[in-house]
């Protein structure tokens, strides 16, 4: 069975954050985590977002806090997907054409090359056309 036939889902940093820090959102992406434990879905993390998110936390809360979330992220069911020369002419190529920060350029082009839907709460994927699916997050009001 293929990834996308059992349902495939690329978490970005906002996602992720969402759920460590028990935000809006936050309990779909543990209900995603649940179902990839049980084998449900595949939950993929560009090694850009997980390098977008080290170094946010390091800017807020420091370097072991940094280290420490990485080790958390590692141990959840989501494979980390390395980032070859392809996927940095997608991710560009991506870039050149939506409004995107070029982490979520690294998200879109993963999404595209696994067919799989981008779990978010960034406001930046609302604009994006229909390129990937994407599932917006709730929000803080």
């Amino acid at each position: 069975m293929s990834a996308a036939s059992k349902g495939s889902f690329i978490l970005d940093s906002y996602a992720i954050l969402a759920y460590l820090g028990k935000e809006a959102g936050g309990d779909r992406v543990r209900e995603i985590l649940d179902q990839a434990k049980s084998k449900l879905h595949q939950v993929f993390l560009s090694l850009i977002s997980l390098g977008e998110i080290a170094y946010l936390i390091e800017r807020h809360r420091g370097a072991n806090a940094a280290r420490e979330t990485i080790a958390i992220i590692r141990q959840l069911p989501i494979e980390v997907v390395e980032i070859n020369q392809e996927q940095v002419f997608a991710a560009a190529h991506i870039q050149a054409n939506y409004p995107l920060s070029y982490a979520d350029a690294f998200v879109v082009a993963l999404a595209e090359l696994l067919d799989a839907t981008v779990i978010t709460g960034d406001p930046e994927f609302e604009n994006l056309p229909s390129v990937v699916s994407v599932e917006m997050l709730p929000r803080e009001s």
